[in-house]
């Protein structure tokens, strides 16, 4: 009877540890049973259905061998005397021969604390298995990093974790730079983002606007004067879409959305220059708002009298 406790109790254990494990995995689980046609669903069905069987089975074969011995050690009293095999497993493996209550006084101490005797006993198997297990683990340990070689040290395996986090921020910059768009573009005042600006307008640009910016069949885009708005979003959504009834087409197809950013912010770095040959205003006067600061206090907030 203690023999199927014991194994009832194993089994329950480790049904409410398989979860634990699955924890991480369950969706990805989940997900594959979803994915199952009817067959493969019958074909699973009948399987966990053996298992069960299985389990039930041993359980019952575990039961009766228990009631088979217990009658026998009626029967026969010799056996009765004699451990069962978990007993001995766990005299040999987990407590040790303990000496009887009768007996301790031999291992008594001569110190006590507080009224407490300390015994002399021994140290429990399981834990003396733990150390001689500590003691290989830590030479396989050091023979396999230290001696061979054969695994990645605390070092290596820091350099590859940044290794995976630039890749990992560069994937992100990457995303992050394809998703910009006219309601999120910046200005980019970086100077190998004005740099590569320039570059694309003097090939893209200079044709209408001039090298200079001071405008020819495109405006002017040196003065203070504009058109479509001078903000950077402003800007952006005019490269990106083009003023068709214009004459200039979208960029959107062929420069990405970091190339229009950065043509944008060299646009706007072209304001208050003095080109050859400026074309005159075109537009209304762009005048940047200035925002009052949030905590900004009033005179009665700050108790001013007004002076007679």
């Amino acid at each position: 009877m203690k023999t199927f406790k014991l194994f009832g109790a194993s089994l329950l254990s480790l049904f409410l540890v398989i979860p634990g494990f699955a924890q991480d995995s369950g969706e990805s689980w989940t997900a594959q049973l979803q994915q199952l046609d009817s067959s493969q669903a019958a074909l699973l069905l009948i399987i966990a259905v053996v298992l069960l069987l299985i389990v039930i089975i041993m359980g019952l074969m575990l039961y009766l061998l228990s009631f088979l011995m217990t009658v026998i050690r009626r029967d026969n009293p010799a056996l009765a005397e004699k451990p069962s095999w978990w007993e001995e497993f766990k005299v040999k493996f987990v407590t040790g021969k303990m000496k009887p209550i009768e007996q301790e006084k031999d291992i008594q101490l001569d110190h006590s604390y507080d009224g407490i005797v300390e015994l002399d006993n021994f140290m429990p198997p399981w834990l003396k298995y733990v150390f001689y297990m500590s003691i290989a683990f830590a030479v396989i340990y050091f023979v396999n990093y230290s001696v061979l070689g054969l695994g990645q040290n605390q070092y290596e395996e820091y350099e590859e974790e940044l290794a995976i986090a630039a890749m990992e921020e560069e994937a992100r910059g990457e995303s992050m730079l394809a998703s910009i768009d006219e309601t999120s573009v910046e200005f980019d005042s970086s100077t190998p983002a004005i740099e590569a600006g320039r570059e694309l307008y003097l090939g893209n640009c200079a044709a209408c606007h001039a090298m200079d910016g001071g405008g020819g069949v495109g405006p002017n885009l040196t003065d203070e004067y504009w058109i479509h708005g001078a903000d950077i979003k402003d800007v952006f959504s005019v490269v990106k879409y083009g003023v068709i009834e214009k004459g200039m087409i979208p960029w959107q197809d062929q420069l990405s959305p970091e190339q229009m950013q950065q043509v944008s912010s060299y646009v706007l770095t072209l304001q208050g220059t003095t080109p050859a040959n400026p074309k005159e205003p075109q537009g209304e006067k762009y005048e940047p708002e200035v925002e009052d600061p949030v905590d900004a206090l009033g005179e009665d907030e700050l108790g001013l009298e007004p002076v007679e």
